[in-house]
């Protein structure tokens, strides 16, 4: 120790300032002196370190509260810094101290000097105008975002299914104006409270204060130092690393000198060099946090996660709750999606660092994540009321309103920004995607097309504008898009993703283009289609295969002879309107009222349109069957009456109707005639009433991969199936993580009724054993650790065909994913077994609800007489919820079929679905479908009432009977 103390001086007599520090890091690993914190805060004032001082003295001042010297040299660090106030109030406050309990004088006085010699250029500053730097660069992506000053390099890796991006300190240098000295300037990211650290070099000092050789080697060393680091500053960095070579060819293990080259090395995407430089920084100084730290940084960009959060934890050891490192490593564990972790790493940073608008931001994304949407808002809140210019903070707040679904809020912080900086691309970019998710895509087509005049290869963008022409039938500009988005050279695994659905969605437009002027029922993707590129396009897998083995649509040109809109069909006639304003108030009723679903009318306009066209036919339907009742002549169903007009659920579904006309009377005049004669008809089946919906399902949003999983390839008996999680990692899904409770507790009970569960290879793993600790399990964590391995347990459904048979419903899965959370699920496979036992079931349903209405009931007027009728409706939707039949979309359609066989039997459904409640979910958690019933009747039917007035309106399949007057009548929405 005395050894270690003269080295000291001696260091200190020689101005030796950074070997200083690290005799001094030395002693407090061993020991932690006050005096010897003040003396590194003293070296560190000298190297004008100004972070590192304030530090310090905050740990000393922990430790004694009256120690004067830290107050000075705290308060001279924040003026330094340029934070006038503060450093004010910290001399005020030492002041106060000296003047009631301090015997030092010199220090006494000092510190007056200080107070009364700051007060007026305080004044002076506070007069000065707030101003923006216009050098202030943004760099945006899904998962981050980070504000900096001058040069920012971003390190750029993929891993796994995301994008990582690390950013490592920028550094410029500053040369200021009146003094013959120059600052070295290392910046930090903006939004840090103190956001820079300086080592200013006099040059006088070299001539006038030292004149032994050893003092002027040293100074030597620390100024060649400083010149590597003005060449990474400047970004030359291949000079700056010849610069650190010579050095480190003289002093082999200095540390700065490795950690200044392992900077420069990182900064040319360099990682290994550079982790190789700060390996050797630590092995020479194994107390240097600041090499810790930077290794962290570098093993983060490179995808390292793990080793990454283990160096920085490192660093911690070395300075304990540094709010700068607690920073770096709350973003690397929100990178590694461990969000619990990052909340409380960024907790405890802004808790040091309050004004750290980086830390606040991050911390409300993580915050988000877990699902503590209230404390994320006020985090992203903090950090645009500590930095306003800080653009990315505003845009995770818009972020958070729109995943939450909260329109106006989103659009508010939006148009906010947008005042900030009218040039923000992320912003036009979230205010397109929600002008999207609320189905008007002609604005969206706007704001999007701003945000490309900003950033012309933004693939969010360009594929979100092709999706949004897609959809409003604008299929050249789709396709230009669609084609944008295939030339561009990518980065990243997500972004090679929506490559891959631009591929597909040109395919689609295409084939949709080539149908405009055709009747809507030659519009048919499930037999188009070829199967197995509609396999791959559900599963978003790279096209290479599909192109090999399956048929491509004709060129666009060739393609649009055909399928160019009429601009007429966008005129429409009162009775046209009169239709879709009837639709509209008809399909709002699908709206769920539960965080994450967006009030999209333009869903709302296919959800009624549908529910008519499936009243009118399923009313004519029933009136048929009716006749054939009271004339006593029973349809026969191997006859049939083949009409194709008005078969508008595709070449599969074969309902009757007759030929189309402008005023949509033809139709009634064939089944005129069926009724008077008697004949024998085609009936009516469950799935041509759902395809009707599907269909226009699939043209609602085209870019939903909508399908049949029936019509899909060979994969089907492999048993396709849904998947929808509550929990992924440790991220709540903020749609469906509000069933985890319910669907945990559906678990365990079939877990303590069957005593088993299947693992992975679907082998059943026994816990007859293990019974009370599933009874006390709390989380889906808890259930893992009792099984050891991933499992899935099966919910049943009670069939109505046949008394006593268990049909398959959902898998409820649990996953382990890496060491930080699990993926709790909902799957459901549909293998040809499966499929044709529900099918089974739904013909049955159906048959059933046709019996009840089609009976001494038809056309009833009074509701309480129609209870059977309503709920076999519920139990027809509870089956096909349970089905799932589609690859996705069968939410909506199975409400939109809901509402439209009400209206067959002359009920209107008024109110919308309750805050909170899912239908879909409603079924898959219950057991049978008379629980299922109760459920959904306490609230639906009261929401009932007797009406025809859907009837007064035309024909739907003849109004908008060809592809394009479809198109057209969804996408005139707001016109």
């Amino acid at each position: 120790m005395a050894t270690e103390r003269a080295e000291l001086a001696k260091l200190c007599r020689s101005r030796n300032w950074s070997k200083a520090i690290r005799v001094l890091d030395k002693l407090l690993a061993e020991s932690c002196s006050i005096q010897d914190v003040c003396n590194r805060a003293f070296c560190y004032s000298q190297l004008e370190l100004h972070k590192h001082v304030v530090k310090d003295c905050d740990k000393a001042l922990q430790l004694d509260p009256n120690l004067l010297q830290a107050y000075i040299l705290k308060g001279n660090a924040l003026s330094s810094l340029g934070r006038k106030e503060e450093s004010l109030l910290t001399w005020e406050k030492g002041y106060e101290i000296a003047v009631h309990e301090s015997t030092d004088l010199k220090q006494l006085l000092e510190l007056e000097e200080l107070v009364s010699s700051s007060k007026p250029s305080i004044k002076e500053d506070l007069i000065k105008p707030i101003t923006i730097k216009e050098d202030t660069k943004t760099v945006i992506s899904e998962s981050q975002s980070i504000d900096t000053i001058t040069k920012t390099v971003i390190v750029e890796e993929p891993t796994g299914d995301n994008l990582v991006k690390q950013e490592l300190s920028p550094v410029d240098i500053n040369k200021k104006e009146g003094n013959k000295g120059v600052t070295i300037t290392i910046k930090k990211k903006k939004g840090d409270d103190e956001d820079e650290e300086s080592i200013k070099f006099d040059r006088k000092m070299f001539v006038t204060n030292l004149s032994s050789n050893n003092k002027t080697k040293s100074i030597s060393l620390d100024l060649r130092l400083s010149r590597g680091i003005a060449q990474v500053n400047e970004g030359n960095y291949n000079q700056a690393i010849s610069v650190f070579d010579q050095i480190l060819k003289e002093t082999p293990s200095y540390p700065e000198a490795l950690i200044g080259r392992g900077t420069a090395y990182a900064f040319q995407r360099e990682l290994d060099n550079a982790i190789a430089d700060f390996t050797k920084a630590i092995q020479a100084n194994p107390s240097a946090g600041e090499a810790w730290k930077r290794r962290g940084q570098a093993k983060a960009a490179l995808g390292d996660f793990t080793a990454a959060i283990e160096d920085l934890t490192k660093a911690l050891v070395y300075e304990p709750n540094s709010p700068d490192v607690l920073h770096e490593r709350g973003i690397v564990n929100f990178k590694f999606k461990d969000f619990n972790s990052a909340v409380e790493d960024l907790s405890s940073c802004v808790k040091r660092d309050k004004k750290n608008s980086s830390a606040h931001t991050y911390l409300g994304l993580s915050l988000s994540a877990i699902g503590e949407y209230q404390r994320a808002e006020v985090e992203h809140l903090l950090a645009i009321k500590f930095d306003q210019s800080f653009l990315d903070s505003w845009a995770h707040l818009a972020q958070l309103y729109l995943d939450l679904a909260n329109s106006e809020k989103a659009f508010q912080y939006l148009d906010k920004v947008l005042q900030v900086d009218a040039r923000f691309a992320k912003a036009y970019h979230l205010r397109g995607l929600l002008y999207h998710g609320l189905g008007q895509h002609r604005t969206a087509i706007k704001d999007l097309s701003v945000a490309l005049t900003i950033e012309s290869s933004n693939i969010e963008c360009l594929y979100l504008r092709a999706s949004c022409y897609h959809a409003i039938g604008e299929y050249k500009s789709a396709a230009k898009d669609y084609d944008a988005v295939l030339d561009l050279e990518l980065d990243s695994v997500d972004k090679f993703v929506l490559q891959c659905l631009a591929f597909y969605q040109k395919e689609i437009a295409l084939y949709t283009a080539s149908k405009v002027n055709f009747e809507f029922s030659q519009f048919n993707i499930d037999d188009d289609i070829d199967p197995l590129f509609k396999e791959y396009w559900c599963k978003r897998q790279h096209p290479k295969y599909v192109c090999e083995k399956v048929y491509r649509q004709p060129p666009l040109r060739i393609s649009l002879k055909a399928g160019k809109i009429n601009k007429q069909e966008f005129k429409f006639t009162k009775h046209q309107i009169s239709l879709l304003q009837t639709a509209d108030s008809i399909g709002r009723k699908i709206q769920y009222n539960c965080p994450g679903f967006l009030h999209n009318k333009r869903q709302y306009r296919m959800a009624g349109l549908a529910a008519i066209e499936i009243a009118q036919k399923v009313s004519k339907h029933w009136r048929v069957l009716r006749n054939a009742k009271k004339n006593g002549k029973p349809i026969k169903k191997k006859d049939k009456l083949s009409l194709t007009s008005q078969n508008r659920g595709g070449p599969t579904c074969s309902t009757t109707g007759g030929s189309t006309s402008a005023s949509g009377s033809g139709s009634s005049s064939v089944y005129s005639s069926v009724e008077e004669r008697g004949v024998s008809v085609h009936s009516l089946t469950w799935k041509d009433v759902y395809a009707i919906a599907v269909k226009w399902r699939q043209v609602s949003e085209p870019c939903d991969p909508v399908v049949w999983i029936n019509k899909l390839s060979e994969e089907f008996n492999a048993g396709f199936g849904s998947h929808t999680p509550m929990m992924l990692g440790q991220a709540k899904v903020v749609r469906y993580y509000p069933n985890y409770e319910r669907m945990l507790d559906r678990a365990k009970s079939i877990i303590l009724n069957t005593k088993y569960v299947n693992n992975a290879e679907d082998r059943l793993i026994d816990l007859s054993g293990k019974l009370d600790m599933v009874k006390s399990a709390s989380s889906c964590s808890d259930l893992y650790k009792l099984v050891g391995e991933n499992f899935w347990v099966g919910t049943t459904c009670d069939s109505l065909a046949y008394e006593g048979k268990k049909l398959e419903g959902t898998r409820i899965t649990t996953q382990k994913i890496d060491k930080i959370g699990y993926d709790f699920a909902i799957r459901t496979p549909c293998t040809p077994s499966r499929w044709d036992e529900y099918d089974e079931e739904m013909a049955f349903a159906w048959e059933a609800l046709c019996e009840a209405y089609s009976g001494d009931l038809f056309a009833s007027h009074d509701l309480s007489m129609l209870t059977s009728v309503k709920d076999s409706i519920l139990r027809l939707t509870y089956y096909w919820y349970n089905f799932m039949p589609l690859s996705r979309g069968t939410s909506a359609v199975g409400y939109t079929v809901l509402l439209g066989l009400f209206l067959a039997a002359n009920m209107e459904v008024t109110n919308e679905i309750p805050p909170g409640v899912q239908a879909d979910w409603e079924a898959i958690l219950s057991p049978t479908a008379d629980r299922f019933v109760d459920k959904v009747k306490e609230w639906l039917y009261s929401s009932m009432r007797m009406s025809r007035g859907w009837k007064d309106h035309a024909d739907v399949a003849a109004v908008f009977n060809t592809m394009g007057s479809v198109v057209a009548a969804l996408s005139s929405y707001g016109n």
